[in-house]
């Protein structure tokens, strides 16, 4: 039995009313009775509102759309003006993923004009949000200008955010969805939805394009959070597709703007329900989906894991050890998953008052959780008649007062977000690889110091699939000798955090989990390079 498979689930249906054609308002109204379920559509009229809020200086640059080719390491060999350039250049760290900036190919657009000594090029960024584009410009700036016969510089920033590495198994509405970040307490009441609308106005107001998926539907809490203008979700009777509300520039789905409120129905419905605001909405190009996870570690929570490749998590608690006890599970649901969990925000810590600290509801259940399960950030928010306010008036807190201590402590979680995702990313795309030139394939798991070289044939001779071994009697299916000894890979696409997918010269793909490519036999005897022709 395989714990996440789903049954069919039970799908919204969709007519559009005769009076107009061309889309309108989604109804929930007969959801108990899928078969019979009449949704009747009124265009509204759409204004997007757009917020631009006082951020500090470090978040201050916004990201233009462009294209250009890249300058590259090998520029180096064609003239000593462009090789000084780059050297000079590669001594600029990116600090998530450790290597030079020219490696990684941020780089472009490099031009040169020895007469007068003026040096132009581009960095492009991964995110419009990176925390440290600032530093970047400041630094290629300065290193540039040392050189000898520099007179000027010029540098222009721009971001043109990574594809989404699992797109072409996605369904057609996340496939544009760089990251997706699960907020996750496990417990109700803790403040879950408050960090989860926070995070993400904290995002948009870095530079990001952002979207909110409330994934509660017995109680959705971004109708009461948020105040778009267009409360009622939209339909694409053409595409059957959902059109997300918006308000101040971040893309917003809830159960509760279907015009029902909240849900009253049975667990697999809610299942399917969630599922099919989630992949059908139109979310477009984003660079973080933040979805706001129901408290439990049910089905629905497993139906999200399955249909979404979640990037990271962020795990919400309070001081209580009921609270901790309760993350707990959540953090090991994330675990065998396959999720990283990459901070946690303990809310409602604390309190000043005449002068002094107050803890009324003692202390540790955060940096407990940080201690026992390995995550490396933690972050406090205190008790503020203002913070709760803003979750009942419809108005972020991070909006409200951008420049108070909760805006801050959110900026930071941002930073701390933006900076792990890019981490994650790296390590996914270039966990498994084939190195054409030993023909092998490369291996090194995420959170692992560790690489080792498979022998391809010995990688596809270990599929453990329905094709390859018999489900019903274990006897293996694939025989030794049906694979040629000098079978390559055609293909290795990331599959969430745990797996890759090969798809070899026969047409068959392979899933292949990490922990099963850990247990296969290794190459030892590396045969030499071979020069590869272009």
């Amino acid at each position: 039995m395989q714990l996440l498979h789903a049954p069919s689930w039970p799908h919204l249906s969709v007519q559009t009313s005769n009076r107009n054609s061309k889309g309108g308002l989604l109804s929930l109204e007969r959801c108990l009775q899928p078969s019979t379920a009449n949704c009747f559509f009124q265009p509204p009229k759409l204004e997007r509102s757009i917020w631009v809020s006082h951020k500090r200086s470090i978040f201050s640059f916004s990201a233009p759309k462009a294209t250009s080719v890249n300058a590259g390491s090998s520029a180096a060999t064609t003239g000593t003006a462009e090789g000084d350039v780059l050297k000079a250049l590669s001594q600029i760290i990116d600090p998530d993923f450790g290597t030079d900036i020219v490696t990684c190919g941020f780089v472009k657009d490099l031009l040169i004009d020895e007469a007068s000594g003026e040096v132009s090029f581009r960095l492009e960024l991964t995110t419009p949000a990176c925390p440290v584009k600032d530093m970047f410009e400041q630094q290629a700036n300065e290193v540039v200008a040392r050189l000898p016969w520099v007179k000027k510089v010029n540098v222009t920033m721009s971001a043109q955010p990574a594809k989404p590495i699992f797109a072409g198994d996605l369904p057609a509405g996340l496939q544009r969805i760089s990251n997706i970040v699960a907020v996750s307490s496990c417990k109700g009441g803790v403040g879950k939805s408050t960090v989860a609308v926070n995070l993400a106005y904290t995002l948009a107001g870095m530079g990001a394009r952002v979207g909110v998926f409330d994934a509660d539907v017995y109680g959705p809490s971004l109708p009461t959070m948020v105040s778009p203008e267009n409360r009622l979700l939209e339909m694409n009777p053409e595409k059957r597709t959902i059109i997300p509300t918006d308000y101040l520039g971040v893309k917003l789905v809830s159960f509760g703007f279907a015009g029902q409120g909240r849900a009253i129905m049975r667990g697999p419905m809610v299942s399917g329900v969630i599922n099919q605001l989630l992949t059908t909405s139109e979310w477009g190009e984003l660079d973080y989906l933040v979805i706001d996870m129901p408290p439990g570690t049910g089905d629905i929570q497993l139906t999200l894991c399955q249909v979404v490749p979640l990037t990271a998590a962020v795990i919400v608690t309070t001081p209580q050890k009921l609270a901790f006890i309760d993350v707990a599970k959540g953090v090991r649901m994330f675990s065998k998953l396959k999720v990283p969990c990459v901070a946690v925000v303990e809310n409602m810590c604390h309190f000043d008052a005449d002068g002094k600290r107050y803890y009324p509801f003692g202390r540790g259940s955060g940096s407990q959780v940080v201690q026992q399960f390995g995550i490396p950030h933690l972050f406090d928010l205190p008790i503020r008649p203002t913070l709760s306010a803003s979750g009942d008036s419809g108005t972020p807190e991070v909006v409200a007062d951008p420049q108070g201590e909760v805006a801050k402590t959110f900026q930071d979680l941002g930073v701390c977000v933006v900076q792990q995702c890019a981490k994650i990313r790296q390590q996914v795309s270039t966990a498994v690889t084939y190195d054409k030139s030993i023909k092998a394939i490369r291996v090194k798991v995420p959170d692992s110091e560790e690489e080792f070289l498979l022998h391809p044939a010995t990688v596809r001779r270990n599929d453990r699939s329905a094709q390859s071994v018999d489900e019903w009697t274990g006897e293996q299916k694939l025989q030794y000798s049906d694979i040629p000894e000098d079978i390559e890979p055609e293909e290795i696409r990331p599959m969430g955090n745990y797996a890759v997918s090969i798809t070899w010269p026969d047409g068959f793909s392979q899933i292949a989990p990490y922990d099963q490519l850990q247990m296969i036999e290794r190459l030892v005897d590396v045969p030499r390079p071979t020069v590869i022709q272009s």
